[in-house]
């Protein structure tokens, strides 16, 4: 074995790769303030951006999910790689050369599945590129020039050629250093008689990458008569391709699709060459699949769901275009963003109308058309003779429950009157009637659903006896919690502001068992005075376990709330949170006064008389000057 990855090179990996730069390969990040950038998440289903990334600190924390942690967390749960493998992959986009503790350098070899597999068809692409200049790949060539493609363009979107032999690229990948096994388990080889044999054969060859720019896999184009396999072949499913989730062009569509909120989605890989050399650069496709729920995800990280955001669909004229149409309109509530359908007058797909018409014809396509609604609701209705009366009925009875799953009431209403205009019914309350009451019927099936889970869930190795109450929700809770908030946050995102006071701050200061558990983790740490470069970090690794440790991540990404953030905001928070403590120390001393009567022990009786009077004076003292009085 290579042994672990020196310390020195992990932390020299998080400091030379941005968080930010990383996080916006996955989705669009937009100013939260503070410094901070929000975001819709990445691991979770929301609608309004809850995902926040601080480049400062160098931490993400989702305020939905409470995911959270550094870069190298990121990456790990975003790509489902293990530590090293990730540390791997950072070092090589830095250009860092890390070192093992033990055996030294890590040779190839025995790198992490995933980069090795994703190594493997990044060299098997510029195999592929390099091909695409043979003799052989001449029918490769002339399929592409038919299209309008030139070598310039092939060029941009890596497209080349598998040479129809039986182990091409297995041999020369074998000569790379790489195993059977990985080969068969990539995807790019397949088992035949006598070993492994290359899986795309005589293709014309599209790489597939995904949102973050890695080639995945491929679709192949058969090219001859004599290929009895389908007409595009693409790559089956691995550890690191699933067709469901990756959108082909992404890699090149994400920047001008986060920064226009507009996503084209077209049929093919030819489809995506035109869009993009037309001058429509949001252009994506499916890979063999239909456009579904984990598409619609990857699209609304980069569209944020602004109110603005637009999704047009170009599907083929035909029968079976419109069918995908349809399914697509099936999803259509989980996008925020509005949906669109485009289809040439002529029927033609992208590909074939820049051909025919030219650039401008195809950015001229795809300009917002149909409503996707009322594409699919004029496909339900025209099944329909609504010459007569039992005609339309039957057209409202199976139109009128689509209409009664969008979401937004206001468009459902006018959706509904649209309907009434499409059936030719001169009633048109009756229908919107109809669709409210479905609405209504198809609420209260689904129910309330389960629910939520309660404050007290989280772990937090604290001394306090009760329940730990969930970090999020102690905002809400009350003055005394939202102060120690901020106060924390101060801690760790200012610590000057708030030293060296703070660190005579005792635990039981804190009263939200969370927060007792993060003013402790600093403690441990070393305090909050003189607070050295890696001061997060090591208050993190502080942390008794996982829970408290995302809510450091938390605390140390949240927005401090306050216009300017200085010494006399940070004295406030540690004069409140000092104070409430004191009051209900007096309130605790007042209460074994109480007890104690007028005929208690005297001794006793003047002790606790006099803490009285002290804590009495020190909390009029905090209230007359403030920060001076700690």
């Amino acid at each position: 074995m290579a042994g672990r990855i020196n310390d020195d090179d992990v932390k020299a990996v998080r400091d030379a790769v941005p968080i930010d730069a990383v996080v916006s390969e996955y989705l669009q990040l937009r100013n939260a303030g503070g410094g901070n950038l929000k975001g819709l998440c990445p691991f979770h289903d929301e609608k309004s951006p809850s995902f926040q990334v601080s480049p400062s600190k160098g931490l993400f924390h989702c305020f939905g999910c409470q995911e959270g942690g550094d870069t190298i967390a990121f990456v790990m749960k975003i790509d489902h790689l293990s530590f090293s493998e990730t540390v791997e992959r950072l070092a090589a986009k830095a250009g860092i050369t890390l070192r093992y503790e033990e055996g030294g350098y890590n040779p190839g070899h025995q790198r992490g599945e995933r980069i090795r597999l994703v190594e493997a068809h990044k060299v098997a692409t510029q195999f592929y590129i390099d091909q695409l200049d043979s003799p052989e790949a001449e029918i490769g060539r002339k399929f592409l020039a038919e299209r309008g493609f030139d070598q310039a363009a092939a060029a941009h979107f890596g497209v080349g050629y598998s040479p129809a032999g039986w182990d091409h690229l297995t041999r020369f990948l074998r000569g790379k250093g790489f195993s059977d096994k990985e080969l068969i388990l990539s995807g790019l080889s397949q088992d035949g008689r006598r070993g492994p044999i290359d899986r795309f054969r005589g293709r014309l060859m599209w790489p597939i990458r995904d949102v973050g720019g890695d080639v995945v896999g491929f679709g192949a184009r058969k090219l001859r008569d004599d290929d009895n396999g389908p007409k595009y072949l693409n790559t089956p499913e691995t550890p690191i391709y699933k067709k469901s989730q990756v959108l082909y062009g992404i890699d090149l569509a994400k920047k001008d699709i986060a920064k226009v909120s507009r996503a084209v989605v077209v049929e093919g890989y030819t489809d995506v060459m035109a869009c993009h050399l037309a001058g429509v650069t949001t252009a994506i496709a499916t890979c063999g699949t239909a456009f579904g729920g984990d598409h619609i995800k990857i699209l609304r990280r980069l569209l944020m769901d602004n109110g603005s955001a637009r999704v047009i669909f170009t599907f083929d004229g035909d029968a079976a275009g419109q069918k995908a149409a349809l399914r697509a309109f099936e999803d259509d509530q989980k996008f925020a963003a509005e949906t669109y359908i485009a289809i040439a007058p002529d029927g033609m797909d992208p590909c074939e109308l820049r051909l025919a018409k030219g650039d401008e014809a195809v950015a001229e396509l795809v300009q917002p058309r149909t409503p996707l609604f009322e594409f699919a609701l004029r496909q339900i209705v025209k099944r329909y003779d609504l010459e007569t009366p039992a005609g339309r009925a039957a057209a409202l009875d199976e139109a009128a429950p689509v209409v009664a799953r969008i979401k937004n009431i206001g468009a459902q209403h006018e959706v509904a009157v649209q309907l009434a205009g499409m059936l030719g019914i001169l009633d048109t309350q009756f229908v919107v009637k109809r669709v409210a009451q479905l609405a209504r019927w198809a609420r209260d099936r689904g129910g309330k659903g389960p629910a939520q889970q309660q404050p007290g869930q989280r772990g937090y190795d604290t001394p306090a006896p009760q329940a730990a109450p969930a970090g999020p929700a102690l905002n809400l809770r009350s003055p005394a919690h939202r102060t120690e908030r901020e106060l924390l946050k101060l801690a760790l995102q200012r610590p000057e502001l708030v030293s060296p006071a703070f660190d005579a701050y005792g635990i039981d200061e804190f009263t939200a068992p969370p927060y007792a558990a993060v003013r402790q983790c600093v403690q441990d740490a070393g305090g909050a005075t003189g607070a050295p470069s890696d001061y997060l970090d090591t208050v993190r690794e502080a942390a008794p376990n996982d829970t408290v440790r995302a809510l450091v991540t938390e605390l140390a990404v949240e927005t401090i709330f306050a216009k300017t953030i200085d010494e006399v905001y940070a004295g406030a928070q540690l004069v409140q949170v000092r104070l409430r403590a004191v009051d209900r120390r007096i309130r605790d001393v007042q209460g074994t006064l109480a007890r104690l009567g007028a005929h208690g022990d005297p001794e006793q009786l003047a002790a606790v008389q006099n803490e009285l009077w002290v804590l009495t004076q020190y909390g009029q003292s905090l209230r007359n000057n403030g920060a001076d009085a700690l």
